[in-house]
């Protein structure tokens, strides 16, 4: 399975911002998957006192640091800062497209893999828990779902989602593994299109 994700992310187009959204930073968040016959993505919860997204199921992942000399990098710093996972334990698959956050951050989603016994830590100041979603369960379509929400603009919008156990996959990170899972494994997950290639 890995190997399949792995050639077709290869074959990838990332979409990009165009540059009239003027974000106002750059971000970068990676995609853990476990080195097993059924994968797992590795998630964290956000710590619930954190000014933004708190309690949110999301990917490690941050705001890009002035050191950091590409997103891959920021990708990885933060996946040591948040749940212990050093940048040599990870294999880069791929980059998926970029995303424009609800607080106008340029988001780039990297994929890559580690070993199916990495041992997580979580940043007691950033992560509540940390947990692992198989592969198989998301690609499940009785498990996936679209939600509806409205936006302050006042216009509908429209998120791939997942209830895994007590957490919810749903916002940036269900939109990042929704295309992973259809450009990498022919998931058929439904999405509409977001808001920021509709604009």
């Amino acid at each position: 399975m890995l190997n399949k994700l792995q050639s077709r992310l290869n074959q990838h187009n990332p979409w990009r911002l165009t540059a009239d959204l003027k974000p106002r930073a750059e971000a970068g968040v990676i995609c853990l998957l476990t080195d097993e016959p059924d994968p797992s993505v590795i998630l964290t919860q956000r710590a619930g006192k954190l000014s933004t997204h708190a309690g949110e199921v999301a990917f490690p992942g941050g705001k890009r640091d002035p050191e950091d000399v590409d997103l891959v990098a920021t990708a990885l710093r933060e996946a040591e800062e948040e749940v212990g996972v050093q940048a040599d334990e990870i294999q880069i698959l791929g980059q998926l497209s970029q995303i424009y956050s609800l607080h106008k951050l340029a988001v780039t989603p990297f994929v890559g893999v580690v070993s199916a016994d990495v041992k997580l830590t979580p940043n007691p100041g950033e992560i509540d828990s940390i947990f692992k979603t198989p592969l198989s369960f998301l690609l499940d379509l009785d498990n996936a779902r679209i939600d509806k929400f409205a936006m302050v603009d006042g216009r509908t919008r429209y998120v791939p989602s997942w209830q895994y156990q007590q957490y919810e996959i749903w916002g940036l990170t269900a939109w990042a593994l929704a295309e992973l899972l259809n450009v990498g494994l022919d998931a058929g997950i439904p999405t509409r299109p977001r808001p920021e290639r509709s604009a």
